[in-house]
């Protein structure tokens, strides 16, 4: 695997991870204990001394310029890695526009961006991982075929990535066996947590889960939860905070935007598609659980697949890409 350098000399391009922010103290914490995860991994891939920033869009700091600002200003050179679970505003408008504002104030700065982190087979690990840590029994095939599952996400206005969530969750259903998955939305889109449970359970579920798929905790994992249990589930997971999967993939984006296989833009920025590409999907079950007692870790594997559910372009529809089979 060819490393990510710089064009000159040895030092990795350093690998800044945009996050959304949140006012709630524990959300940038969650970040932090993300990419100390990266980072860890980083060096186990042979890639020892990767600089990992945090960067914020909203109501924390640093923001994205801040960060890229303190680049250094002659040769310096980033790798933007969304921590997005979807395609939508962020990544298409509001990221591409700040990296624009940055690459003109620094001509000498050299930003690729990476694609979001969902979907992707590895992120369904991470659920999973979740929901047996809130008591799901997603090892038991006869448990999965009785639990019916609410896969719960932020919500957006742009169609497209609500349509994302909504393929996920049939996919998911599909390749694992749970009696049902119902995507949900915490704001933006319907049917909320809330409502979808009570819908299975209308509908004769004997057993509904809330599955949060979320980055960090906040507003809307705290409103997720609360709604959910009011409204009956049985179990709630938690985000998908600092998972192993979770920190596979960023590291996946890292190098897919790092490894030579960008495109370019209209206005002539790199971006890289979401898929790293294959020798870096190429490590068994060892790069998702480094733990051998995980009791999911064969049968996932084996169920999901290493390798991500579809690329998504920043700029491009989310839902315009057919999955593989």
């Amino acid at each position: 695997m060819r490393h990510p350098r710089l064009n000159q000399g040895a030092r990795l391009t350093p690998l800044v991870a945009v996050a959304h922010g949140s006012r709630d103290p524990r959300a940038a914490a969650t970040v932090t204990e993300l990419l100390s995860a990266v980072r860890a991994r980083a060096a186990r891939r042979g890639l020892g001394g990767l600089e990992v920033r945090a960067a914020f869009l909203d109501h924390c700091a640093p923001s994205l310029p801040q960060v890229l600002g303190s680049m250094p200003a002659d040769g310096g050179a980033a790798a933007v890695v969304p921590l997005l679970l979807t395609a939508a505003y962020h990544s298409k408008a509001d990221i591409p526009a700040r990296l624009a504002a940055a690459a003109a104030a620094r001509p000498g700065l050299d930003v690729v961006s990476a694609g979001t982190l969902g979907p992707d087979a590895l992120l369904l690990a991470a659920l999973e991982r979740r929901l047996l840590e809130a008591g799901v029994a997603v090892g038991d095939a006869r448990a999965r075929a009785a639990t019916s599952v609410v896969l719960a996400a932020a919500g957006s206005s742009d169609p497209a990535a609500n349509a994302t969530i909504a393929e996920l969750a049939a996919r998911w259903a599909r390749e694992r066996g749970w009696r049902a998955v119902v995507p949900a939305y915490a704001s933006a889109a319907g049917p909320r947590p809330g409502e979808a449970v009570r819908a299975l359970r209308e509908g004769g579920a004997p057993r509904v889960a809330v599955a949060t798929y979320l980055l960090a905790p906040g507003y809307f994992a705290d409103k997720v939860r609360e709604a959910a249990l009011g409204a009956g589930a049985a179990a709630v997971s938690g985000v998908l905070g600092a998972a192993p999967e979770v920190a596979a993939v960023v590291l996946d984006r890292y190098l897919a935007a790092t490894a030579g296989t960008a495109g370019r833009d209209g206005d002539g920025s790199a971006t890289a598609a979401g898929p790293a590409p294959a020798q870096a999907r190429a490590l068994a079950p060892d790069r998702l659980w480094p733990q051998p007692s995980y009791p999911l870790r064969k049968d996932v594997v084996a169920q999901l697949g290493i390798r991500s559910m579809r690329g998504n372009r920043r700029g491009t529809d989310a839902g315009t890409h057919a999955a593989p089979p």
